[in-house]
């Protein structure tokens, strides 16, 4: 998967907004508001950083090479993999739990908010 195919995918989601909040360099993806895939524009390589749940996020470290724990991020719950080297149904796996991480976070009015649109 490259980053086209990246931001195609994640922008095709219910609710999903593409921003540039830290600048012109990372490419943000957030759920009604909430982010849940960042990465950057100006790597040579395709990374994105996606949330996870921190019984998983360890665990995927431990099997794949191409998964760590996010830069700047908290290395807990974010893991950043490297898209050159992961399948592309596993990145959609896991981009699909970070957004639903995300979304079953929400508050229960937005969740219904997101539902209807």
């Amino acid at each position: 998967m490259n980053i086209e195919e990246f931001r195609e995918y994640c922008i095709s989601k219910k609710g999903v907004s593409e921003e540039l909040p830290f600048g012109p360099d990372t490419l943000v993806y957030k759920v009604m508001g909430k982010i849940f895939a960042l990465t950057s524009l100006e790597s040579e390589s395709f990374n994105v950083s996606l949330k996870c749940d921190p019984g998983n996020a360890i665990a995927l470290r431990e099997k794949f090479v191409y998964i760590v724990g996010a830069y700047h991020m908290n290395k807990t719950h974010w893991n950043s993999i490297n898209g050159d080297l992961s399948p592309t149904s596993q990145l959609k796996e896991l981009t699909d739990h970070s957004y639903e991480l995300v979304v079953s976070r929400l508050a229960k009015k937005v969740q219904i908010e997101l539902e209807i649109l």
